[in-house]
């Protein structure tokens, strides 16, 4: 008999970058709500690579943490894995359910399987992926549309774009918003503010803030151009600071040349996970005028840290930020109108500041991971 008893969920964390991008975070605020908040709602297993054994195997004490073969840590290998010795894992360890949590999953698990598809933007915005990229998840996306018992995606704008594109069955897909850790993204002191200045060598200049991977989509080019038009003929011009991965967009060294030499462009890289509050909380405004996204997790950090937010009323975002942000479009000419009138109008900012923050609380990992578990369930039954 399985009715009244939790469901055994075996967790596939493989995917997860060792920089903790999106797909990092998603996992381990699922894991970490598995973990603390819903402790008898299911009976875990989670395997993983060697790297992030110990983090699981602390977040998890009431689980299973299983190290997936060294060789996994390599993207190629991994795919391989997933198809051969994740199906056997599932059966080693009596798996009722096996959750891929990154669009791909085993074409033949010996058990009912859920996959989270993150977005539809690889058909909604394919001139912004190089063509083995997509391709690749094109694919994937539509095998795991055929073959997943249920589909868990981070939006009702995603699932709407899964419906129409694909022909999805709605039926099927579970909408399990994203959360945000609000101990890690908070409100930030002076001091967590003025420790990122001094990091970034900005001393008391102020600053417009980007965090999030370089991709074509995500539009930083556009930004660059934006910020540049909007603060060049100011006294005192607020630095635009790039920080996160290096991505692959040309384009942003072609708009980081068009900037004129009196500006200051930051481009730090990975900051510190410590610092993310002060660096967002402490810009002036966080710019992310994506061209679309399954879940926008960027803005809603950003959110929770306090900061008023400009991006764009594409796909999702409009879902996560509802009326506590600004928006404008993807068109430097309009980023650029539109951030200067944020720049000047110091009583929105404050107000929006305030809008996010309150927001951002209704997101929960908690929330989340109580989505997870009645799909897991569903797909048992």
């Amino acid at each position: 008999m399985t009715a009244g008893r939790p469901p055994r969920v075996l967790i596939d964390a493989t995917s997860v970058p060792a920089d903790r991008g999106g797909v990092g975070r998603y996992v381990d605020g699922l894991l970490g709500a598995l973990g603390t908040v819903c402790g008898s709602g299911v009976d875990l297993v989670v395997v993983s690579l060697r790297t992030d054994l110990e983090r699981y195997t602390r977040m998890l004490p009431g689980a299973e943490v299983i190290p997936a073969p060294a060789a996994v840590a390599h993207r190629p290998a991994r795919l391989a894995w997933e198809q051969t010795g994740l199906p056997l894992l599932a059966q080693q360890v009596g798996a009722e359910v096996l959750h891929s949590p990154f669009y791909t999953c085993p074409l033949r698990a010996g058990c009912p399987v859920t996959v989270t598809v993150h977005d539809a933007t690889f058909f909604t915005e394919p001139e912004h992926y190089d063509k083995s990229r997509r391709t690749f998840f094109r694919s994937a996306i539509k095998t795991s549309l055929r073959r997943a018992d249920r589909v868990i995606v981070p939006s009702k704008a995603t699932r709407d774009e899964l419906i129409r594109l694909l022909d999805a069955d709605p039926t099927r897909i579970d909408v399990a918003y994203h959360g945000v850790d609000h101990s890690a993204f908070h409100a930030p002191s002076e001091e967590e503010k003025a420790r990122v200045r001094a990091r970034l060598g900005l001393g008391n200049n102020s600053y417009v803030a980007f965090l999030g991977a370089k991709e074509p989509r995500k539009n930083v080019p556009n930004l660059i151009r934006g910020w540049a038009r909007a603060v060049g003929d100011r006294d005192n011009p607020p630095a635009l600071v790039v920080a996160g991965g290096q991505g692959h967009d040309d384009d942003i060294d072609r708009a980081v040349a068009e900037v004129p030499s009196h500006l200051r462009l930051l481009r730090p890289g990975y900051l510190r996970y410590a610092d993310l509050p002060g660096f967002l909380g402490g810009a002036l405004v966080a710019a992310y005028p994506s061209y679309g996204e399954g879940f926008g997790l960027p803005i809603l950090e950003a959110m929770a840290c306090a900061a008023p937010v400009l991006t764009t009323p594409r796909l999702s975002l409009p879902e996560v930020g509802g009326d506590a942000v600004a928006y404008t479009s993807e068109d430097p000419d309009q980023i650029a109108t539109d951030l200067a009138a944020l720049l000047d109008d110091e009583q929105r900012r404050l107000s929006l500041a305030k809008a996010g923050f309150d927001r951002a609380k209704e997101f929960t990992w908690g929330s989340s991971a109580e989505v997870h578990i009645a799909a897991w369930s569903r797909a048992r039954a």
